[in-house]
């Protein structure tokens, strides 16, 4: 019994981050569509890309709160219901306002779900399997995601393929209702699942002591979560750490405007573009299996530390290569808008005819040289996109959410969850509605600049203030943070202070003893 259980609880959870990977992916090959058959303009195509982002902020504000209060299969429950309604109301939609409100209420939906996702494995597995098994959820969202970009190319020349595009998302939906059904309300009585070492159990009694005084442990509130009591500011400011990197990083506009960006960087065709998003999408799903393998051997702060750093030299690399590259890579909607728009499946083909016009005396001057080379950019940027979203794969997106899973008390974790989770759509909110605007301006060279930037202070803050959680039971890491300071790595300073008040020499007195 408690395996089946522990079976259908992840592919319950694995199903949920399948739906939540393909509603992010799908935006990518439907939105040229949709600009085309609602000729949508800049905002109007930025609005309908984070609706998805503004239903997900609306949840986060109460989606603790119904966690906490009425658990974590009720909330995936609602969720899938949600998802249903939402992708109704998109695949008959026939109003830019449908496509808006269809994509607020899946955003919604899935926000509810990936934290109830999460919370619910990580109380139920030991801690040595925590990290797998949290880490499927991603590995989930990676393999909707490739099979959004797959059902985007093939449905890339299709009339009206935006609509099977939104729809397909009610089969996973479906299967997760299905598979949920099956489940316990709580997870009390079935965190005992998989075998324990005699530490494990010791921590899980010491635990379940702790939960039978109620009067410290059951009454914490949103509030505490910048209190000293129990280091719980150090928690929320790992938490909150963790989650603005990941977005200002710029990975939600790698998925959302993949299409786009590839397309701007020289692929000549929207189908091509898709097609080339899909190597991404594979790219995502092998390295997300690294991390799991890895997650409970490596280890979480390391694969961070490690991501993080090849993240930033892939985005800086990108954006060089960006700035050298004869593609125009400004105005990327409005250029779209000014041109009659032929057939869906060469939607923005002006936009290429408009850089090559502007490259047209460069490449006069230098013949098929020039034109080899613009071709080489294209694939040495498409490279560093693929390393910046391996590295994406192996660090921020599995590990963020794993660790938020275990470094917060029980009594408030769905709410610390959802407080969080707030922070990070809110960021991934301005990073994806200003992300066409803000290449208007400074362009993708610019940009990327801009998120290498910000993935280099992620990696010091990362080294600082992280802790290792690996193969710790949810008491000892609890136990642990609410002993130590707020930085992780206090002798970083001491190596500093010894460089720069130790004397090279020193005297040493000696002193003689007499027997």
């Amino acid at each position: 019994m408690g395996c089946s259980v522990l079976v259908l609880t992840i592919i319950a959870c694995t199903l949920g981050g399948l739906v939540f990977g393909y509603e992010l992916g799908i935006i990518s090959g439907a939105l040229p569509q949709l600009q085309a058959q609602f000729y949508l303009g800049c905002v109007q195509q930025e609005a309908v890309v984070s609706a998805l982002l503004i239903g997900s902020l609306k949840a986060s504000v109460i989606g603790g709160w119904l966690i906490d209060r009425h658990g974590r299969r009720t909330s995936i429950l609602l969720s899938n219901l949600l998802i249903l309604g939402g992708t109704i109301i998109l695949t008959a939609s026939t109003s830019f306002l449908a496509l808006v409100v269809g994509r607020a209420i899946i955003g919604f939906a899935m926000s509810i779900s990936s934290m109830s996702c999460c919370i619910f494995v990580s109380e139920m597995v030991a801690p040595e399997r925590r990290g797998l098994m949290v880490t499927l959820y991603e590995v989930g969202i990676t393999v909707g995601i490739l099979l959004a970009y797959a059902v985007n190319y093939i449905l890339s020349g299709v009339q009206a393929g935006w609509r099977y595009m939104f729809g397909f998302a009610i089969i996973p939906s479906l299967m997760q209702l299905v598979s949920i059904g099956f489940l316990p309300q709580r997870t009390g009585t079935f965190e005992g699942l998989i075998t324990q070492d005699d530490s494990q159990q010791s921590d899980r009694l010491a635990e379940e002591t702790l939960d039978h005084q109620p009067a410290e442990h059951v009454k914490y509130s949103v509030f505490d979560l910048f209190k000293s009591k129990d280091n719980m500011c150090r928690r929320t400011a790992i938490g909150l750490g963790l989650v603005l990197s990941q977005q200002f990083t710029g990975q939600p506009n790698v998925l959302f405007y993949a299409s786009t960006i590839l397309f701007s960087v020289g692929f000549q065709s929207n189908a091509s573009a898709v097609l080339a998003s899909v190597g991404l999408g594979i790219v995502k799903v092998i390295a997300t299996l690294f991390a799991m393998v890895c997650s409970d051997k490596v280890g979480r702060r390391s694969l961070l530390i490690g991501g993080c750093t090849v993240l930033a030299v892939g985005l800086i690399l990108s954006g060089f290569l960006c700035g050298q590259s004869v593609v125009d890579t400004t105005k990327q909607c409005t250029s779209n808008l000014t041109s009659p728009i032929k057939n869906q499946g060469n939607v923005g083909n002006d936009l290429i005819n408009q850089s090559q016009s502007t490259g047209h005396q460069t490449h006069d001057a230098s013949g098929d040289s020039n034109i080899f080379s613009e071709d080489m950019y294209k694939w040495i940027i498409f490279v560093c996109m693929m390393a910046v979203v391996s590295a994406f794969s192996v660090s921020f997106g599995p590990m963020t959410w794993l660790v938020l899973s275990e470094i917060f008390p029980k009594e408030i974790r769905g709410r610390a969850y959802s407080f969080i989770n707030c922070f990070n759509v809110g960021a991934n909110l301005i990073v994806t509605f200003s992300f066409l605007s803000i290449i208007d301006v400074i362009g993708l060279s610019g940009i990327f600049f801009v998120y290498g930037g910000i993935g280099i202070a992620a990696v010091v803050f990362i080294y600082l203030v992280l802790p290792e959680t690996k193969g710790k039971s949810l008491h000892k890491i609890d136990r642990e943070l609410s002993q130590t300071g707020f930085f992780h790595r206090e002798e970083f300073y001491s190596i500093f202070q010894r460089r720069q008040f130790s004397p090279r020499y020193q005297r040493v007195h000696l002193t003689s003893t007499t027997t």
